[in-house]
């Protein structure tokens, strides 16, 4: 069974496709979302192998929300569009396939045909990693997004990720990896990334570990892991 996830913000769609793939059989549906948002929770949590994938969403595309991912759980992915030009553009991504809608029952059946030559010649998907320019973050029922310039620092814990900035702290389902590779943050200790500009301070501690100020004030930890990698940023030995 190929674990799957459909991603389309009208539901209409969602259930006509999720019944055309339940009737190919050797599919189990591990979710349905209708946002980006909720899709990166779900990918996070559930780890799909395919995922069917709108590119047209209100405030996060399907482009968008790939480079939220990480690389080592990266489904493949099937672009499913109702704009012939996004087709060209789907190809460029390097997705799987894509399906224009409404989604032709004999088609889905063939992109299954290359989803399963992929999965048995054990192919990785292979798609690039954008930079991310807005951090997509929950506060009170509606999504902010974030510059990671604005970024003081995020730090994740049992309860998820937080991100902190001077307007606000907010919860984000993008993981710490993500945002530290791909929205410009540095890795500090295990559970916390800094905004190099935010540094105001990098005191040494006895015990071979450091100690980061912020402009604003918060103190954070730096692990002895990280303590090298937090000095070259800053051109310190």
């Amino acid at each position: 069974m190929i674990r799957t996830l459909i991603v389309d913000d009208e539901r209409h769609a969602r259930e006509e496709l999720e019944v055309l793939l339940l009737e190919l059989g050797d599919i189990e549906i591990v979710g349905t979302c209708a946002n980006a948002m909720e899709a990166v929770k779900a990918i996070n949590h559930e780890r799909p192998e395919l995922i069917f994938l709108d590119i047209k969403m209100p405030v996060i595309d399907g482009f968008t929300l790939l480079g939220m991912i990480e690389e080592e759980i990266m489904p493949y992915v099937v672009f499913v569009t109702a704009f012939d030009e996004y087709a060209l553009k789907a190809f460029d991504e390097k997705t799987l396939d894509y399906l224009l809608k409404p989604v032709d029952p004999q088609r889905l059946a063939q992109t299954m045909k290359k989803v399963h030559g992929a999965l048995d010649n054990n192919e990785k998907p292979a798609l690039p990693q954008a930079q991310i320019n807005r951090i997509p973050c929950t506060s009170v029922n509606h999504i902010k997004l974030v510059d990671p310039q604005d970024v003081e620092y995020v730090h994740s814990d049992i309860s998820g990720v937080h991100v902190f900035t001077a307007e606000g702290n907010y919860f984000s389902e993008l993981t710490l990896k993500v945002l530290e590779g791909r929205a410009g943050l540095l890795r500090c200790h295990k559970q916390y990334l800094i905004n190099p500009a935010k540094v105001d301070e990098i005191i040494p501690l006895e015990n071979g570990m450091a100690e980061i100020k912020t402009i604003a004030g918060a103190r954070l930890p730096v692990s002895r892991r990280c303590l090298q990698q937090v000095k070259a940023a800053f051109g310190l030995k």
